[in-house]
């Protein structure tokens, strides 16, 4: 009966000063209570913006450490979360976003054009941009720094927590209502039948926009203590070179990039933990 905010930062506070989430881009490190604190300063600053209990959010971004702060930050004021594939066409993302009543995007870079488009259509109220600079939308990380009060939200664990979209078997995608119970029951099970430990290194290449990467590999990540390093987009080679360096102790894949390291050339002689 916990809200999945609330869950996952109280993981966070028993290993301040362990590696939660790595840039496999940028190589940028952030520490479990850094972590704890960009979140509840973006949940501060979003609050300030007049994000409020109810509100929905779209997460429109690659893997990126902003991914968690982002997702984190709203759900800790009570918000709910849509996450949408950062390569949607307008059309596609307008769909998703009128279904979902979000008013508010965080977008990454690359997706940042399709984000504004939306806004200028009347979609949205506010794009947010992780590590954008100089775009038309508003940088993230100004979230960070503008400073307030943490509003204090008394959250019911049965009331929506992320909306995913299906893939559409039939007509158009649906959204699917996931409760703060329902994540934070299914991260107890993950948690007790997956031996992760805090020693562990997670390979999140898997999309945090799909559940499997939301739920197996970031938040069962952070939940456990393990080390999330994040890669924005599959490539073999960069694949590889991530997990050699941060020493990948466990890689959650699919049967494509499964087959795809197996049969490349270029996995011959790589040594893995």
């Amino acid at each position: 009966e916990r809200s999945l905010g609330e869950f996952v930062l109280d993981h966070a506070a028993h290993r301040p000063d362990r590696p939660a989430l790595i840039d496999g881009v940028t190589g940028q490190v952030i520490t479990y209570a850094s972590f704890a604190a960009r979140v509840r300063a973006a949940a501060a600053g979003l609050a300030a913006c007049g994000f409020r209990q109810g509100d929905v959010l779209a997460l429109l971004c690659a893997n990126t450490p902003g991914y968690a702060v982002a997702l984190h930050a709203a759900l800790l004021l009570g918000g709910v979360v849509t996450p949408a594939n950062p390569l949607f066409t307008l059309g596609e993302l307008l769909t998703q976003l009128c279904d979902s009543g979000a008013r508010w995007i965080v977008a990454s870079p690359p997706s940042e054009a399709t984000a504004l488009a939306a806004q200028a259509q009347g979609a949205v109220d506010e794009v947010f941009v992780i590590g954008g600079a100089g775009g038309a939308g508003t940088p993230f990380e100004a979230l960070l720094a503008a400073g307030g009060p943490l509003p204090h939200v008394q959250i019911d664990s049965g009331s929506t927590a992320v909306l995913p979209y299906s893939s559409g078997t039939t007509g158009l995608p649906k959204g699917v209502r996931l409760t703060h119970r329902n994540l934070v029951a299914n991260l107890v099970q993950l948690a007790a039948v997956e031996p992760i430990t805090p020693e562990d290194v997670l390979l999140g290449v898997l999309p945090f926009f799909h559940i499997y990467g939301l739920t197996f590999v970031l938040n069962l990540g952070l939940v456990t203590g393990a080390a999330v390093v994040t890669m924005r987009r599959f490539e073999l080679a960069a694949c590889l070179d991530l997990m050699r360096r941060y020493q990948v102790t466990r890689a959650p894949l699919v049967p494509p990039v499964s087959r795809a390291q197996t049969r490349h050339p270029a996995v011959e002689g790589v040594e893995l933990p």
